[in-house]
């Protein structure tokens, strides 16, 4: 009897393997199908078979979809994408430098911190819009007590897009910046920057000369979490914005409205920028990762 070769298959392989290519379908296929869909020709609708192929739905995109801003939607959710992107970044690294010491109460910080992703985003939303309105309020009785009737009348609300919704999603975003840093300041030598101390760098020079460059790579993933939460988030900014809509609400709302593959097309562009934003993370990732590698050697 031939000797069983070592690169023979489990008797479980295929069965995990069947499940396994089911499950990608199911997550990618109606992804894939939507981007089919969205370059049929005019007389295309919301189903297979699909009736010509053109960039039609594209160009009425382009145009408007009836009484809605698309192009205003999508500069909101790239400036507040943008923002929240830096902030969590920022607030990131120093969080994960600050805990690189023992602080007081600090487990107690941690765990408030990274609460918020066991908490249901819709009351995460529907708390935020509240103690904003509750500002509201205040702020009113506050110009009415003055007698500043000019700046009560011309006062609107204070939520907004770069003050409520920007708190929302950083709600989101900023738990996976914190745990990625811990994570990385975790399994980081500090021999790196002892050595650099000892050659006279001061504490800029050695973060920004030493630390940085190694930790690089992160940052820019942090940086990729950052943007693409933020830019697909719906419910924690549904009940938190105010009168604005950023273009995932946008989208929401447009689903019960446009029948037309113009839909489609939307949520293809909204698609390619995410797929965009990874790619130019995952290649800032690679190149700081190289130049770390290089200084090392």
């Amino acid at each position: 009897m031939q000797a069983r070769t070592s690169d023979a298959r489990a008797p479980g392989f295929w069965p995990l393997a069947l499940v396994f290519a089911l499950f990608v379908l199911f997550m990618y296929g109606p992804m894939f199908a939507i981007f089919t869909l969205s370059f049929q020709g005019p007389e295309g609708g919301l189903t297979f078979p699909m009736r010509g192929t053109s960039l039609h739905w594209f160009r009425q995109l382009a145009e408007g979809l009836g009484t809605v801003d698309i192009a205003a939607a999508f500069r909101r959710s790239l400036m507040l994408g943008a923002v929240v992107m830096l902030l969590t970044v920022v607030l990131s690294v120093l969080a994960g430098l600050a805990f690189r010491k023992r602080l007081a109460g600090g487990n107690a910080l941690f765990y408030v911190a990274v609460a918020s992703l066991i908490m249901p985003s819709i009351i995460v939303s529907l708390g935020i819009g509240l103690q904003f309105r509750l500002l509201d309020t205040g702020l009113k009785a506050a110009l009415a007590a003055m007698g500043a009737e000019s700046t009560l009348e011309d006062y609107g609300t204070a939520l907004g897009l770069l003050t409520s919704a920007l708190g929302a999603h950083l709600t989101w975003t900023l738990p996976f910046g914190l745990l990625i840093m811990f994570a990385v300041f975790n399994r980081f030598n500090p021999a790196y920057e002892e050595a650099a101390r000892d050659l006279g760098a001061s504490p800029w020079q050695s973060f920004r000369h030493v630390v940085l460059p190694l930790i690089g790579a992160s940052v820019v993933g942090i940086g990729m979490f950052g943007f693409t939460l933020s830019w697909d988030e719906i419910a924690r900014t549904s009940q938190a914005i105010g009168d604005v809509n950023t273009l995932p609400l946008e989208l929401q709302g447009l689903t019960s409205t446009v029948t037309t593959p113009a839909i489609y097309a939307l949520g293809t562009v909204t698609t390619v920028v995410s797929f965009l934003v990874i790619g130019i993370a995952l290649g800032g990732a690679a190149l700081l990762r190289r130049r770390a590698s290089k200084r090392r050697g």
